[in-house]
């Protein structure tokens, strides 16, 4: 009996302990990122990855290799995989800072976990209508729920950006069976 209380309250315990250690921690460099298409830059040598903008990486100067960038594509987008579903509050991008800041202007953010159409067909959390150089905006979500992150841009367009992060709570904590250790607990005590 006191093996199993104790394995009940360790895990009560850790899933407090996960809940508040959650609260603020960016989801996103956890998950796989992918893009529509990958930009090769021949001058520099550079490959602007979908890894580049969920790597906890906040310059926002393309040439230092931190930042990711679709060919010219139609609706060209960049998705992350959280790998499992959340309830996400915010999500907050940071834009090229060093030229050509319109890389992310009238891009959606959507959020769900379909990937039908890449995950563009999900619902919107909200639109990017303007983001200077260099600038991070916030974007609140308000609790939608999903494990798919997409920023996309509708019609002839690129998708750049530097830095991606995703702000909420996963919606699987621990897995506890204390229900079912009490249960058995009891069967055997009769």
């Amino acid at each position: 009996m006191g093996f199993l209380l104790t394995a009940a309250l360790l895990c009560i315990v850790s899933g407090i302990a996960a809940q508040h250690s959650n609260q603020r921690q960016n989801l996103a460099l956890r998950g796989r990122a992918t893009q529509s298409s990958t930009y090769y830059n021949y001058n520099i040598g550079y490959l602007a990855l979908a890894a580049n903008s969920n790597d906890g990486n906040l310059d926002s100067n393309y040439y230092h290799g931190s930042c990711s960038l679709t060919g010219n594509d139609m609706s060209p987008w960049w998705r992350v995989d959280l790998l499992q579903p959340n309830k996400i509050s915010q999500v907050v991008v940071t834009n090229r800072g060093n030229c050509c800041s319109d890389g992310l202007n009238g891009a959606l953010i959507l959020i769900g976990d379909s990937l039908n159409n890449n995950g563009n067909n999900n619902p919107s959390c909200s639109q990017i209508t303007y983001i200077g150089n260099g600038a991070t905006l916030t974007f609140e979500c308000n609790g939608m729920v999903g494990r798919f992150v997409n920023i996309v841009r509708p019609g002839m367009a690129i998708v750049q950006l530097c830095e991606i992060q995703v702000y909420g709570e996963p919606l699987l904590g621990p897995i506890c069976p204390t229900n079912n250790l009490i249960k058995i607990d009891n069967q055997k005590s009769r």
